[in-house]
C-alpha cells in the first residue's frame, strides 16, 4: 500500500522541504487540475516556477492520466510543492482536493493549458498588502482563440454585474483560505461554473480588490465555452445568487443569441484583419 501512495504522489513536501509564510510575505498555493494534460504541462508549469515571488507552492491534482502526464511530474518533483495521480469525480473535484493540501493563505488556481505572466504572483500580493481587507482578488487575463485573435477579460467584481454574469476571470483571481473556511468547497453539481457559484454564496458580503494588469494568458476552448455552461450558469445566479428566474431565464436567451453568432463575428475579425 505504501508503494502504491510513492508512485501516484510526489513533490518537495514528501522530502520535507515545505515553506513557510510571513505577514510581510505570506504563503501563496496554485492549484492545477489535469488530466490527459501533457502537451501544456511543461509550460503551464514552467509559469509557475519562474515567477518572482519567493513564498510560492505548486500543488498539482491529476485525474490518472494516461498520456505520460505522471512522467512528466516526476520530472518536475524538485519544482513542484505536491502532486498526485488518482481518477476524481471533475476538475472542481480535483480543486477541491487540492484545496485540503494548500497551506498557502492565498490560494489561486491555474487551468493545465494557462501561463501565469512573469511578476504575477509578486503583483497580486503587492495588491493583498494595500488592501488588507480583502478576501478576493482579482486582475485581467489575455484570452486567446486558436486562430490567432486574443482580447482582455477580467473587470473589478461589484454584486450588482456579478449577479448577472462572471465579470471577473476565474484564471486571474486570488482567494484568501479564509474565504474558503466561510464560503466551503465547490459544489460538485455544477460540473462547469462552480467557480461562479462559490463567490455567488457570498453576495454582496464579497471584500475584492481589482488591479487592471494582465496576469494570466488563457487559451480559449473547453466545456465553459458552450450552452451547457451558460444554462449552469442560470442555474446558478438564480439558486446562490438569488437573482430573479424571470430576469435569468431573459438574460439566458441574449446569451444563447450571442452564442449562436460569435462564430460569424469571428470569421468577420479575421476578414477585417487581413
Amino acid at each position: 500500500m505504501q508503494f502504491d501512495h510513492a508512485v501516484t504522489c510526489g513533490g518537495t513536501r514528501l522530502k520535507g522541504i515545505l515553506p513557510a509564510g510571513s505577514k510581510q510575505c505570506p504563503l501563496v498555493t496554485v492549484i492545477t487540475a489535469v488530466y490527459n494534460g501533457k502537451a501544456d504541462l511543461a509550460d503551464c508549469l514552467e509559469s509557475v516556477a519562474q515567477q518572482d515571488y519567493p513564498n510560492l507552492e505548486h500543488i498539482v491534482m491529476d485525474g490518472s492520466s494516461l498520456d505520460g502526464t505522471v512522467d512528466l511530474l516526476r520530472q518536475y518533483d524538485d519544482r513542484i510543492a505536491y502532486w498526485q495521480s488518482e481518477p476524481d469525480r471533475g476538475v472542481y473535484d480535483a480543486w477541491n482536493k487540492g484545496l485540503r493540501e494548500a497551506r498557502g493563505e492565498w490560494i489561486c488556481f491555474l487551468g493545465v493549458d494557462d501561463l501565469f505572466l512573469p511578476g504575477a504572483v509578486s503583483a497580486y500580493m503587492a495588491l493583498a498588502a494595500e488592501n488588507p481587507d480583502a478576501e478576493y482578488l482579482c486582475s485581467q487575463v489575455k484570452w486567446v482563440n486558436p486562430s490567432g485573435y486574443s482580447r482582455t477579460l477580467g473587470k473589478p467584481w461589484n454584486w450588482r454585474e456579478f449577479s448577472r454574469y462572471m465579470c471577473t476571470a476565474h484564471v486571474g483571481s486570488m482567494h484568501r483560505r479564509s474565504l474558503f473556511t466561510r464560503l466551503g468547497d465547490y459544489d460538485l453539481s455544477y460540473r462547469i461554473v462552480a467557480d461562479y457559484e462559490l463567490l455567488l454564496r457570498a453576495r454582496t458580503g464579497l471584500k475584492a480588490a481589482y488591479m487592471p494588469q494582465t496576469t494570466v494568458i488563457m487559451k480559449a476552448g473547453g466545456i465553459s465555452d458552450s450552452r451547457a455552461a451558460l444554462r449552469e450558469h442560470t442555474r446558478a445566479k438564480v439558486e446562490t445568487g438569488g437573482r430573479n428566474p424571470a430576469f435569468a431565464k431573459f438574460e439566458l436567451r441574449l446569451a444563447n443569441i450571442k452564442f449562436a453568432v460569435r462564430p460569424l463575428r469571428r470569421a468577420f475579425r479575421r476578414l477585417a484583419s487581413r
